[in-house]
């Protein structure tokens, strides 16, 4: 065991001792800025629906307008079409980290732990089902939506780890799943990246504009039957049979509730030791032609990431722009009292993520910054998700902690909760997310000192291996 994982280990040791202490919710306040991201800009005309004034009934109330709401309103509705279904986002849809996030679009979900070869054939079957899902859905419902879906990589910093991935990938052939192993210099033909030794190419990847995508899954929802209401905050929930969900100026009194709120949750009183909120910055670069992508390296594909701790990432949307994440020390960061806005100068991360592109991507030096912004992430530390039921009726319904993963996890969680719901597990029943533990987190001041010991030590970023 290396000195680091030594460290590591025993500070949260250490902080699980502190587990116990709690303090009362009313420290903690929702705090919700706008989004001023890439994705957002390309939805200058959305309108907002008016807030909820008045009490209503619903079969199903979400609470939540990402990825993870939008899309278990559209598979519940389109299986249960009788039924009422109503959606409170507190802001507007794709306000939050769905949002904000950097775009890839990927296969697989963090924090599976060890997985037997059906497992490993299921989960890659769901998660590229989901992301047929979407394409199906954006051509069905001719949105206006930018995706592309032409592969990503994952690239390898280090021989012996570009080694193991050719192994692993020959086992992944062996069970169907289509990745491929890029030599250097077939990667380098889709992206010229300095400081390889190989990829993993996954054909079936790609990139989707969030905000673009639950913004124009509205009008659907409601075609459908679905009532969205925007600017609508949950101030309180009372539980039951059939439960109470309170906004500032109506009501909602619903026989099963979905948390469709990631980051957000323990502003609800829910998992507030199972996961913190963790700010993730990200830039974009102002749109490129194809010969300037094609000059600094960007040849094709719709993005990759790296192997390292502080994991970097990068896609190039349709229109051009290269939207870059981590690879810094900054590049994430948590405030105390889990705050879910964040106010701070993101100048200086900005830099250090933009000299990790550099070195990548020698030629983007240079580039102009369009757009800068940071989105919020719920983190466990097991660096797991969980999707399930919970409450005395079994009738409280949640998805959340996808670890930055989540633009695929969150549309897949829609058709996980819609099984839940219909006491249909045998396509789930295999898939440790379902129902997970996430393992305790202290709560202040130990989380924050906590935080900032591991995060400072062991330089980890919110990394876990996916398959």
């Amino acid at each position: 065991m290396t000195i680091t994982k030594t460290i590591e280990r025993a500070l949260y040791a250490g902080a699980q001792a502190f587990t116990k202490l709690s303090y009362p919710l009313s420290w903690e306040r929702l705090e919700i800025d706008e989004n001023k991201s890439l994705w957002a800009s390309y939805t200058p005309d959305y309108q907002a629906n008016p807030s909820l004034n008045k009490t209503i009934t619903a079969d199903l109330a979400i609470i939540g307008g990402g990825y993870t709401g939008v899309s278990t309103a559209y598979n519940f509705i389109r299986r249960y079409p009788n039924k009422s279904v109503v959606l409170l986002e507190a802001k507007t849809l794709g306000n939050g980290a769905s949002g904000r996030n950097g775009g890839m679009m990927l296969n697989w979900v963090y924090g599976m732990g060890d997985m037997t070869d059906s497992q490993t054939q299921q989960i890659y079957a769901h998660t590229h089902r989901t992301i047929d899902n979407i394409l199906e859905s954006i051509d069905e419902h001719n949105l206006d939506v930018s995706v592309r879906r032409d592969g990503c990589l994952e690239i390898f910093t280090d021989e012996q780890r570009a080694n193991a991935a050719r192994e692993e990938i020959v086992y992944l052939n062996q069970l169907g799943i289509p990745v491929q192993f890029l030599e250097k210099d077939e990667a380098q033909q889709k992206l010229n990246l300095t400081g390889i030794y190989g990829a993993l190419f996954d054909p079936s990847e790609g990139q989707l504009n969030g905000a673009q995508y639950t913004r124009a899954m509205k009008p659907v929802l409601q075609s459908l039957g679905v009532q969205v209401y925007e600017n609508t905050r949950v101030t309180k929930i009372d539980e039951g049979a059939k439960h109470d969900i309170h906004t500032p100026n109506g009501m909602v009194k619903a026989d099963a509730l979905m948390l469709a709120t990631n980051g957000y949750t323990g502003k609800l009183g829910y998992f507030r030791k199972d996961y913190f909120p963790l700010h993730s910055h990200v830039f974009s670069t102002a749109p490129l032609t194809d010969a300037q992508a094609s000059s600094i390296g960007w040849q094709c594909s719709a993005g990759f990431s790296d192997d390292l701790n502080r994991i970097s990432y990068a896609t190039r949307t349709n229109e051009g722009h290269i939207v870059f994440g981590g690879g810094s020390n900054k590049s994430y960061d948590y405030l105390f009292n889990s705050r879910t806005a964040y106010n701070r100068n993101i100048d200086s991360a900005i830099v250090d993520m933009g000299r990790t592109m550099e070195h990548y991507l020698p030629g983007s030096k240079h580039l102009p910054i369009s757009h800068r912004w940071t989105g919020t992430l719920a983190i466990s530390i097991r660096r797991n998700c969980s999707i399930g039921v919970r409450g005395q009726h079994k009738n409280v319904y949640y998805a959340l902690g996808y670890s930055g993963h989540g633009v695929t996890a969150a549309n897949m969680a829609g058709e996980v909760i819609t099984d839940l719901y219909s006491n249909n597990l045998d396509p789930w029943q295999d898939m440790s997310f379902v129902n997970a533990d996430f393992g305790k987190i202290p709560l202040e001041p130990f989380r924050w000192l906590g935080y900032q010991m591991v995060t400072r030590i062991t330089g980890k970023s919110p990394r876990e291996p996916h398959r």
